[in-house]
């Protein structure tokens, strides 16, 4: 992936006339980012935020919302709150999943983080399921047209550097039943090579299953820029999950396709946190991402993928 080259000429592009930040109402006091992307239970449009203050770091609650406008949410009074980051949200065999990073302290210092996973048919009442290992995030499912599950994970570390030549890879592996999945699931699914350069990170937010059988993954690219910058771009690509062959990997929009907001600190202010993508009754799709760790915001793309959603 040739990011520098790409992310120049999305910049160029510019805001489009449909991107704009979404509102949060009933945090007051508390930034809403990095946000699972919208679905509808029972008839009704929802969102998971991740809620923090701005100047607090690693304190972040996760929160469901209703949709009160086209881009304005509203908190579900009495919802749970999940002490995780950065959810995400998928249907398997009738349970919404719930996925999220989870951040374990020592002392006021970072001591690991992982994925969990809750799972259930009523969105008041999800049980806590599994975990993914430590020291890993963007942890991932999707349904496959087989029946089995596939399972996006992203092992990170001087280590895969010294295997890969990148920071990062992003692993795939499948399960029969959720019932099966467990943290080694995640730690010894293969890694999918190729998908980044040297100094490069990035991972899966969302996964979905398209009309072929293949996988349309949605995720997010990163490196280190200049005076300590962490750029974040959204990116895409396919899966078929026999072959294990990746396609079509291309970049979808830069922090600069999504308004101006200030950013959480400064070396965040070019990061694009991929959160999800939704299809339009125009055929173009609505893309969301959490924006320099401080709000979230919505921008208009073209279908990803050559193939359609299942």
């Amino acid at each position: 992936m040739n990011s520098l080259e790409e992310k120049q000429q999305l910049d160029a592009r510019g805001v489009s006339d449909e991107a704009v930040l979404q509102q949060f109402h009933g945090v007051d006091g508390f930034d809403v980012y990095n946000c699972s992307q919208p679905f509808i239970n029972h008839g009704q449009r929802y969102i998971f935020g991740r809620v923090e203050r701005r100047g607090e770091w690693m304190r972040s609650w996760v929160r469901l919302f209703a949709a009160s406008g086209p881009d304005d949410w509203t908190l579900v009074p009495d919802s749970m709150i999940y002490t995780l980051e950065d959810p995400y949200v998928t249907r398997i065999d009738g349970d919404l999943v719930l996925g999220g990073t989870h951040i374990r302290m020592d002392q006021g210092r970072l001591a690991t983080y992982y994925s969990d996973f809750f799972r259930g048919a009523d969105l008041a009442d999800l049980h806590y399921f599994t975990s993914g290992p430590d020291d890993m995030k963007d942890n991932r499912l999707v349904a496959l047209a087989d029946g089995r599950i596939g399972v996006f994970s992203r092992p990170r570390g001087a280590q895969v550097a010294k295997q890969y030549g990148s920071e990062a890879v992003i692993s795939f592996t499948t399960v029969d039943t959720l019932a099966d999945l467990q943290a080694a699931t995640f730690e010894n699914a293969p890694a999918l090579t190729g998908l980044f350069d040297a100094g490069q990170w990035g991972g899966v937010n969302q996964a979905f299953l398209l009309v072929d059988g293949s996988i349309g993954a949605l995720g997010h690219v990163a490196y280190a820029g200049e005076n300590g910058a962490q750029v974040y771009l959204n990116m895409a690509f396919v899966l078929d999950p026999v072959t294990r062959t990746v396609s079509d990997l291309h970049l979808l929009a830069t922090r600069a396709n999504y308004p101006a907001a200030p950013a959480k600190k400064p070396q965040l202010t070019d990061c694009a946190f991929t959160s999800g993508l939704v299809l339009r009754e125009d055929g173009r799709c609505d893309l969301y991402s959490g924006l320099g760790d401080s709000c979230e915001g919505r921008t208009v793309v073209v279908w990803p993928w050559a193939a359609g959603l299942a």
